[in-house]
This record gives structure tokens, C-alpha cells and sequence, in this order.
């Protein structure tokens, strides 16, 4: 059986061993080439031309340390909104935003407001802090939701 690539195809192979890999490296961006070996049923010298394939065509764009909010001290999670003061006003949130570095993630959205920015504070009093400051530099109004309970968060797509 050969391992030739079709047009479909993810990595270059069989679409089902790609996307195990994926779906494994996503999990655990640290697994061994053995490991993964083991997981997909190939040698270990396949499983490594095939990762580098899936690296070369951008599926796999970087590899990561996921950090404990909580055992950094910032245990407060929120979402939130923001919509411009003047309609008018450029579209330039997320730069005018970017050395905010309690703002985790920017979302431009379709709705009443224009993003949803994930923030990670300490504290109550730093929340505050920060979208006194996100409205400052931004232009913008707030509206804020804090997150009591978080069951899953960074899941991979597949």
C-alpha cells in the first residue's frame, strides 16, 4: 500500500492517521515521536516525515505551554464586550488593546458590539482596573461577563 499524497489529504497520507496525529499532538503537544508511533500503528520514522509534512502545509502552526492561570495568581476569568463610543471612530480596538496584557484573546464579532476580548485578572478590583483602562485607551463601552466555572477551554477542533 503506498503513502502517497492525494489532493485531500491533510499530511500527505491517510487522511484517518493524520488527523489521529493531530488530534494526539493537540492533546499533548510534548508526545514523543515513539508515542505517537504506538497511537497510530507506524514506525517511528514515518510518524516523523509525517509530522514534519503536517508542520510544512500549516496544519500544525506551533507548539505551546499551557499555563495554570489560577497558580499565576489570576484565578478571574471574564468576556468582555466592547462596542465604540462614535460609530464613526476607526476600527482599531485590538491595536489600541494589544499592550493590555490581561487580554488573553480578540474576537471580532458580527452583532451589536464590534469584539469580545477574554481578560484574566487577580481580583475584582483588578477587573475594574482593567476595563476602566480598556475603555481608556479604546474609546470603547464595556459590558462584562464573569465566568464562574470554565468545564473545558482550549479543545482542539478535532
Amino acid at each position: 500500500m503506498s503513502s502517497s499524497s492525494s489532493p485531500g489529504e491533510p499530511g500527505g497520507g491517510s487522511p484517518d492517521v493524520d488527523r489521529a496525529l493531530l488530534a494526539a499532538l493537540a492533546r499533548d503537544g510534548r508526545a514523543s515521536y515513539t508515542d505517537l508511533a504506538e497511537r497510530v500503528g507506524l514506525s517511528v520514522s514515518a510518524v516523523h516525515q509525517r509530522v514534519r509534512r503536517l508542520e510544512q502545509r500549516g496544519l500544525i502552526t506551533g507548539y505551546k505551554a499551557t499555563l495554570d492561570a489560577k497558580a499565576l495568581g489570576l484565578p478571574l476569568s471574564a468576556f468582555v464586550s466592547i462596542t465604540p463610543i462614535e460609530a464613526a471612530q476607526p476600527d482599531d480596538a485590538p491595536a489600541r488593546l494589544a499592550h493590555l496584557t490581561a487580554i488573553e484573546e480578540c474576537h471580532s464579532v458580527a452583532g451589536v458590539e464590534s469584539y469580545i476580548l477574554k481578560v484574566r485578572v487577580a481580583s475584582p478590583d483588578a477587573l475594574e482596573a482593567l476595563l476602566a483602562a480598556i475603555r481608556k485607551a479604546a474609546n470603547v463601552t464595556t459590558r462584562t461577563t464573569v465566568v464562574l466555572s470554565t468545564f473545558y477551554e482550549d479543545r482542539p477542533p478535532i
